[in-house]
């Protein structure tokens, strides 16, 4: 018996075609793949990564009004060391698996810890003494806003990432805005000589910021658990940092004034607020962290209009604006990546 072969009758109406089998299935012409774009991000995954890392900054914007309130006889540098000694140390002994993480490590991460202590003490050591050089509006551009392009650079240079576009454009403008808000009413009055040792200090201090960020991120990423990580370099950090609260002297703390500054840095702005960091660190890249910390700032000149009575350029509204619109592109923009390609897990 003859096979039958069955051919497509041609139809000029599109609609009413229908194709009769044919022997041989013809494959249909399929468009070339295209990338998938990288997922919005979702309140859940916001809620377990800028956000947090937002959080932190509104806490640690908070930290120069509380300052302000310390006993005049308290040195800036005393001030700053005695906060991160308590709040270092309370972060240790409340972190699970904080003890044992040093002994479970491998060598290289046992170095890394090493290295994130060093840095979490060479900020107050290095940014308090910037402070009384350059004051703090200039000496708060310098170090957080070279933290973020540290960061970045760092992160690049160990292989933990390429920064992106988006985290460019935001980083741009989040520094440029704080720089304009910081600096307003410095822009506004007579021109200040610049302390070059100021300067130098206050630029160890963001690179001691963008160490222990990526060090920690880097850890977190590992499979590290987040407190532990925190625990050991702040822990750490306390116990290199000390010899600072001696030397400065410590006659302040035995005020009832004294004593509730220290603790509330303590408490609020070491302790929780770096436990809120750490858990940002989990689902964010250090370099976009970094960035998002340049809240603080802003937080801090809101606090002086509203608790201190200070005053505002016009200006400075303007680069808090500007500051507002980085920290948006980067917290609105698609979810953030491994080195590897893939979505980070919200």
């Amino acid at each position: 018996m003859r096979r039958r072969k069955f051919t497509t009758v041609p139809n000029d109406n599109p609609a009413s075609a229908t194709p009769t089998p044919t022997s041989r299935s013809t494959p249909t012409p399929t468009s070339r793949s295209t990338p998938t774009p990288a997922p919005a991000p979702t309140p859940r995954a916001l809620s377990g990564g800028p956000l947090p890392v937002l959080a932190a900054a509104v806490i640690w914007g908070t930290t120069g009004t509380a300052g302000s309130f310390a006993p005049t006889a308290a040195a800036p540098m005393a001030v700053g060391a005695a906060g991160l000694l308590l709040g270092g140390v309370l972060l240790f002994v409340t972190s699970g698996g904080g003890r044992a993480l040093p002994r479970g490590c491998a060598r290289d991460e046992r170095l890394l810890l090493g290295l994130g202590a060093l840095a979490v003490a060479g900020y107050p050591v290095t940014f308090y003494p910037a402070v009384a050089r350059t004051g703090v509006a200039v000496a708060t551009v310098i170090a957080l806003g070279s933290a973020p392009v540290l960061t970045g650079l760092l992160a690049l240079l160990t292989r933990q990432g390429r920064p992106t576009a988006r985290w460019a454009y935001g980083t741009a403008a989040a520094v440029l805005g704080c720089a304009v808000l910081v600096l307003g009413p410095v822009l506004s009055g007579p021109g200040t000589p610049v302390d070059t040792v100021g300067v130098l200090l206050a630029v160890l201090a963001g690179l001691s910021y963008a160490g222990y960020a990526l060090i920690g991120g880097r850890l977190i990423a590992r499979g590290r658990p987040a407190g532990a990580v925190m625990g050991v370099m702040f822990g750490g950090g306390a116990l290199l940092a000390s010899p600072a609260v001696v030397a400065a002297g410590a006659q302040w703390l035995g005020t009832a004034r004294g004593a509730s500054v220290a603790l509330y840095l303590a408490l609020v702005t070491t302790f929780l607020a770096y436990r809120l960091f750490g858990h940002g660190l989990r689902h964010t890249p250090a370099q976009v962290a970094t960035t998002l910390t340049l809240a603080e700032p802003a937080v801090a000149a809101v606090l002086g209009v509203a608790v201190l009575g200070e005053r505002l350029p016009a200006v400075s509204w303007c680069g808090l604006a500007a500051l507002g619109a980085g920290i948006a592109v980067l917290t609105t923009g698609p979810a953030p990546r491994d080195p590897e390609g893939a979505p980070r897990r919200p």
